[in-house]
């Protein structure tokens, strides 16, 4: 008998000062059991540091079609494209060609995950901007997740500050181009 997900449920406390937003969220968010913890929590804040109108999470690593998280608009077209981890190249190139926006969180080293796009095809690379967090941020973090959680998110100049279940967690959120061409 297969695995299935795991339920989290998250009601976040949002506050963005760089972007101007400011939300109570409630979010349930199923852990594929080949998912991993880290990649959840990456997911997770890609969310929450992109979150407008329209964004959602998709069917996750089970989806081939979208990406993890994905921003659409009231005519149900993707308007931003949010990949988690280290996508390939041929994906980037697909989703920078379909969407407004393409964008990427990592858990992962970034300059790791920039190597394996050297000299292919992307389009508009240019555009496409990676997001990091500091080394051990997202391990730590991980630490703290339970099945019911509590989180307060604060996002200022970059520096982001996280509560998860009253432990208090901070890394800067770094920004890398992807220039694969």
């Amino acid at each position: 008998m297969a695995l299935g997900a795991t339920m989290h449920t998250f009601a976040v406390q949002l506050a963005d000062v760089d972007r101007g937003v400011y939300e109570e969220l409630t979010l349930r968010l199923a852990r594929h059991p080949s998912e991993t913890a880290v990649y959840m929590m990456t997911r997770l804040l890609a969310y929450c540091l992109e979150y407008e109108e329209g964004i959602v999470f998709s069917e996750g690593i089970s989806s081939t079609e979208e990406p993890a998280v994905l921003v659409r608009d009231l005519t149900g077209k993707i308007t931003v494209w949010i990949e988690i981890g280290a996508p390939d190249a041929p994906r980037l190139h697909y989703a920078s060609k379909l969407a407004d926006r393409t964008t990427i969180y990592t858990h992962r080293d970034p300059e790791k995950v920039r190597a394996a796009w050297v000299g292919k095809r992307i389009h508009d690379s240019a555009s496409i901007t990676m997001h990091s967090f500091d080394h051990g941020f997202i391990d730590d973090a991980v630490g703290s997740i339970d099945r019911r959680n509590t989180m307060t998110l604060s996002v200022t100049e970059r520096q982001l500050y996280l509560d998860l279940n009253g432990t208090m967690y901070s890394s800067a959120v770094h920004d890398h181009t992807v220039e694969a061409s």
